[in-house]
């Protein structure tokens, strides 16, 4: 197979697959998925003919990205998505508590966007600062 990518193409596919293997994998510890970290470390290994040599490391053990890439801001794009993830499911949590967790049907379907719009909403405004455990 041959894939024919301009530079920015193949930045843009390299930003793809580390995030995309950082989703399946950071939280797995040792039981990772391997054939994305190997994947991933196949296409990083194509930076070098790419004219990207300071986005790979090179080890005894194989090749990663380098520590320029992964500090380079590709982690902010993560938390900037896990953020916008946590406070939406935190919304729905929240919505479905205040509706005594109904199950959620043509009916009711409407109050429980209503009441997550609601939280997020004021997750914009104060972000964490009015949510108290009690």
């Amino acid at each position: 197979m041959h894939i024919d990518l301009t530079s920015q193409e193949f930045r843009l596919l390299l930003d793809m697959a580390y995030v995309g293997n950082w989703v399946l994998n950071s939280t797995r510890g040792e039981d990772r998925f391997t054939p994305y970290d190997d994947l991933e470390a196949k296409l990083f290994s194509h930076s070098i003919p790419a004219g990207m040599p300071e986005l790979l490391e090179v080890h005894a053990d194989g090749v990663s990205p380098s520590r320029a890439y992964v500090e380079g801001g590709i982690h902010e794009a993560i938390m900037d998505y896990e953020d916008a993830v946590f406070f939406e499911i935190l919304a729905e949590e929240l919505a479905r508590r205040d509706m005594n967790n109904e199950p959620i049907s043509g009916n009711n379907f409407k109050e429980l966007t209503g009441r997550m719009d609601e939280y997020i909403a004021e997750f914009e405004q104060n972000g964490m600062d009015n949510i108290s455990l009690g």
